[in-house]
């Protein structure tokens, strides 16, 4: 097999840096931060796709601050738009294949749980965030005839922020003796690790068009924390709380739920059960407190 050479943009974040610690053992992979690589910005995506010269390009950059983009407009757009059309252009080319995650904001969540969504289902994003990931993906579509479109969702992972780091702050260092939880949002964590590992393995098998890819089986958020925090031995009370009482700029999905249909049809699907990655990173994160 050859052995290919990958260029991970975002490469810092919670996703790239799992990228970069996985891929790196079966391929030449060189990553790009942010700070050094901003997508939004052509001439430099040109200058160093030609200069790297890569076979394979693997976009972790986005702007994902969903609130933040309600009102950042621009800035979403140009990053999870611009960015991956910019990308797209460049890798097409080369010759270069193009992997772009997307997320299951492309979908208004409408759906009635626990039916799920799969690859072909319509979309109809209801925020910027959304909007601006899907405009992203119409333009890889539209611009190169070779990428893999992995829409994903609930991500965690031992690199960078995320929800599980978030409800572990507050109740220990924040001491808080009881968390409000929302209830009526249901999908499926994901971990980055996993996630990264079943990027490989579309790799391998040269996978091509659009994917979902997160963790089997689905909770509610609150369900997702209980279980977070009873693996990690911690006692605080976590109290069912709905939407209406944390009220964001940006509508959160009440269905969030992907199918892994294709993955699965093609063979190649390698995605846990939620439940099992958290354990793992439990494992991981306990290693980092010492």
């Amino acid at each position: 097999m050859k052995l290919h050479k990958i260029l991970i943009t975002g490469a810092s974040g919670q996703l790239g840096a799992d990228c970069m610690h996985i891929l790196s053992k079966h391929y030449e992979v060189i990553g790009f931060s942010h700070n050094q690589l901003d997508i939004a910005n052509e001439e430099a995506v040109k200058r160093m796709l030609f200069d790297v010269r890569p076979d394979i390009i693997i976009n972790c950059a986005a702007f994902t601050q969903v609130d933040d983009c309600e009102t950042m407009t621009d800035k979403a757009f140009q990053i999870n738009a611009d960015g991956p059309h910019y990308l797209a252009i460049h890798a097409q080319k080369l010759g270069a294949k193009l992997v772009h995650i997307s997320t299951d904001y492309v979908f208004d969540g409408r759906r009635p749980v626990p039916e799920k969504y799969i690859e072909t289902d319509p979309v109809n994003p209801l925020t910027v965030y959304g909007k601006s990931k899907y405009k992203g993906e119409a333009a890889i579509i539209k611009e190169t005839d070779r990428f893999m479109i992995i829409r994903t969702a609930w991500l965690f992972g031992i690199h960078g922020k995320n929800f599980l780091k978030t409800i572990y702050g507050l109740a220990i260092n924040k001491k808080l003796p009881t968390l409000k939880v929302v209830n009526t949002q249901t999908g499926s964590f994901t971990h980055t690790h996993d996630l990264a590992q079943q990027i490989h393995r579309m790799i391998q098998a040269d996978a091509q068009g659009i994917y979902h890819a997160s963790g089997e089986g689905y909770c509610t958020w609150y369900e997702g924390a209980c279980y977070f925090f009873n693996t990690m031995g911690i006692d605080t009370e976590i109290i069912p709380c709905t939407e209406k009482e944390f009220p964001t700029k940006a509508i959160r999905p009440k269905n969030s739920i992907l199918s892994n249909k294709r993955l699965i049809d093609e063979n190649i699907h390698e995605m846990p059960h939620w439940k099992q990655s958290i354990d793992d990173f439990v494992d991981l994160f306990k290693k980092e407190l010492g």
